[in-house]
């Protein structure tokens, strides 16, 4: 039977926790982006990305369901997200993504992912240079 989302086609919550939790393992020890999370709550923000993505690419309306609309803007508002800090998480994300087989994630679908991580960090920016 063919998969029916990206969600699916990639091998469900198992492989999005894994590209959330190499990408929260990066982040726990960088000194650019680290500070901008949550000390007291790394699993709630794990947990809240890795609904996030889940639901953009076809899985549960888990990040719905647990905290409204993304609302992606909003909630990073308070962050001092610029281009150096856009650029980080872009290559922590890499290197998580990189992490991941091409068996799991084939080239077709990471492509699809990365273009959205790429969008996704751009639209967040709002800090001026």
């Amino acid at each position: 039977m063919q998969p029916t989302s990206v969600y699916e086609a990639v091998g469900g919550m198992e492989t999005f926790e894994k590209l959330v939790g190499g990408f929260y393992a990066q982040v726990r020890e960088d000194d650019l982006i680290g500070p901008m999370y949550p000390q007291q709550d790394w699993e709630g923000a794990q947990q809240r990305l890795t609904w996030f993505l889940v639901q953009y690419w076809g899985g549960p309306q888990l990040f719905s369901e647990q905290r409204g609309h993304p609302r992606l803007r909003m909630r990073h508002a308070p962050y001092p997200i610029d281009m150096a800090a856009h650029d980080r998480w872009l290559e922590l994300m890499s290197n998580s993504l990189a992490r991941i087989d091409e068996e799991t994630i084939p080239p077709a679908y990471r492509a699809m992912i990365w273009d959205h991580m790429e969008r996704v960090a751009a639209m967040l920016i709002n800090r001026a240079p």
